[in-house]
């Protein structure tokens, strides 16, 4: 259980498109008012859990051309937000929000967002620790990953408000932006290699 404690940390903290908006909400809009947004991705990545648990993604995922539709779609708009993040010059931004969030644009990225469908069902199916009794161990897993999922997410969420109201030097805002680029990159290559096999 431990081992999957730490497989959950690792996975959920890396910077993927939920992160990474839920701070440039942040950032934009403030603590409180993106609350909302961090719902909507909380719900969101639940769906995708039950689907993964109930093999609906396997189902849609198995139909060739709508596989390749929405992966499709997934990279293009995960590589348009690295390529904002890398170019954003030496202002830091995390993404460009345009309208105040809200619980729909959480679900919505959920629904198109590979790494949820990739870390969820890496942790559901791998890390076994009571195969003996696999309603205990997927009623364990889900609490842990909840668990895991609301404190890191909350936390990317001041990490968005509180850089926002610093006054850091243009090197250092290129420094988090190159970071973030080729966190979102990672996510794409991923996402990429998850497609073709």
């Amino acid at each position: 259980m431990g081992t999957f404690t730490l497989a959950v940390i690792l996975l959920i903290i890396t910077p993927g498109p939920g992160v990474l908006t839920t701070a440039g909400f942040g950032a934009a809009y403030g603590f409180r008012p993106s609350l909302r947004y961090v719902l909507g991705l909380f719900i969101g990545t639940n769906l995708v859990l039950l689907a993964v648990v109930t093999g609906m993604a396997a189902i849609v995922l198995s139909v060739p051309w709508l596989r390749t539709l929405l992966m499709t779609a997934s990279i293009a708009y995960l590589l348009y937000l690295a390529a904002r993040i890398a170019f954003a010059g030496s202002k830091i931004a995390f993404i460009a929000a345009k309208t105040p969030p809200g619980i729909g644009g959480g679900l919505a990225l959920q629904a198109i967002n590979p790494k949820a469908y990739v870390v969820n069902t890496s942790l559901i199916s791998g890390f076994s620790f009571a195969p003996d009794n696999l309603p205990f161990e997927l009623l364990t897993k889900v609490l842990i990953m909840n668990a895991i999922w609301i404190p890191i997410h909350l936390a990317w969420l001041w990490a968005g408000t509180a850089l926002h109201e610093l006054n850091l030097n243009q090197r250092t805002q290129r420094a988090i932006n190159g970071g973030m680029a080729l966190a979102m990159l990672a996510v794409v290559a991923l996402a990429t290699w998850t497609a073709t096999t």
